[in-house]
C-alpha cells in the first residue's frame, strides 16, 4: 500500500470513526459535552522484521517478554503506528492542573483511548477487506501488562521495580519513525508529546522511510522542564523517570477521577508539548 493510500484511509477513519467527541452518554460531566479530545493522527510505517524489535527483547531495553510483530502475526510484514495529538482544550485543561490531572485530562485518558481502539479495529478491518490479515496487539487477548513485576506469565524472574507490556506502543512508534524519546519516557513527534498511540500489524508491505533520527533520546533538550512538572519527583534529570513512584501516583488519581486515571502533566507546559523543540546552538 502506498503513503498517499494511508493517509487518504487514515483521514477518512478520521471522519468516521465514532467515540472521538465527548458525549453525556458517556457518563461525563455535561460541561464537556461536544469537546474533540484528539486531533487528527499521524502515522508512520516501519517493517516487521525491523531489528529493532529483537532489540527490545534485551533485559534493560523492555524485555523478553516483549512480542515481535511476527510473534503477534506470523505473516506480519509491516507495522503502522499513529500518533494522536491531544486536542488544544484537553492539553489547556491539564496545564493548570496539580497534582493530579484535569477531568478532561481523563477522558481523553479512558474515553479517549476507548475511541483510540476503536480507530485502530477500524484500520485493521480496512486492510482485512483488501485482502491482507492485520492484528491490533494491544486488543489482542495475549496482549499482558506488566506493573511493580506482575502480569507477565512466565517469568517468575521478574523483580518488583519492572513494568511494560508484551506490546509497546512508544517503542514501536519510534521503530516506525514517529519521533524519539525524553527524559519522561514519552515520546516526542513531530506533534509533540501531549497525545497517545496506537499500532497495527500487517501482512502488507508498508511504504517504509528511513528514521530521521539515529538516538534514542534525539529530540529531547534536556531542559528539565518535565522534571519540575512531575507533582512527586518520579523524573530524574540524568535517568529519567522512575516508574515506581510515577505508578502510584497515577493510580492514587482514581480517588478524584473514579472510575479514570491519569496524569500526563510532564506531557503539558514543556518544549516538547506540540513538537520537536529547538536545540540551542553550541558555546564558540
Amino acid at each position: 500500500m502506498e503513503k498517499e493510500q494511508i493517509r487518504r484511509l487514515v483521514e477518512e477513519l478520521y471522519a468516521q470513526v465514532p467515540g472521538n467527541i465527548l458525549r453525556e452518554d458517556m457518563g461525563i460531566q455535561p460541561a464537556y459535552a461536544g469537546l474533540r479530545m484528539y486531533d487528527a493522527p499521524i502515522f508512520g510505517c516501519g517493517a516487521a522484521d525491523d531489528p529493532l524489535f529483537d532489540t527490545y527483547k534485551q533485559v534493560g531495553v523492555i524485555g523478553p517478554w516483549h512480542r515481535s510483530p511476527a510473534e503477534w502475526l506470523p505473516e506480519a510484514k509491516g507495522v503502522l503506528a499513529f500518533f494522536f495529538p491531544a486536542s488544544s482544550e484537553v492539553r489547556a485543561s491539564n496545564r493548570e492542573a496539580s497534582p493530579f490531572s484535569s477531568v478532561l485530562w481523563s477522558y481523553a485518558r479512558i474515553e479517549g483511548q476507548a475511541y483510540i481502539s476503536a480507530f485502530m479495529n477500524a484500520v485493521a478491518d480496512r486492510f482485512r477487506e483488501l485482502g491482507y490479515t492485520a492484528c491490533v496487539p494491544t486488543g489482542d487477548p495475549r496482549w499482558q501488562k506488566l506493573i511493580a513485576g506482575k502480569g507477565i506469565e512466565g517469568y517468575p524472574e521478574i523483580g518488583p521495580d519492572s513494568f511494560g507490556s508484551s506490546w509497546s506502543e512508544r517503542h514501536a512508534a519510534y521503530v516506525c519513525g514517529l519521533g524519539t524519546f525524553g527524559l519522561s519516557k514519552g515520546l516526542i513527534t513531530e506533534k509533540g508529546m501531549a497525545g497517545r498511540f496506537g499500532s497495527v500489524i500487517v501482512s502488507a508491505p508498508l511504504p517504509v522511510e528511513p528514521r530521521p533520527y539515529t538516538g534514542v533520546y534525539d529530540y529531547c533538550i534536556r531542559c528539565g522542564a518535565c522534571v519540575r512538572r512531575c507533582p512527586v519527583q518520579a523524573i530524574d534529570p540524568v535517568n529519567g523517570k522512575d516508574h515506581t513512584i510515577c505508578s502510584p501516583h497515577v493510580s492514587a488519581s482514581r480517588v478524584f477521577h473514579a472510575p479514570r486515571y491519569g496524569c500526563g502533566l510532564c506531557q503539558i507546559g514543556v518544549p516538547c508539548e506540540t513538537r520537536i523543540p529547538l536545540r540551542r546552538p553550541a558555546a564558540d
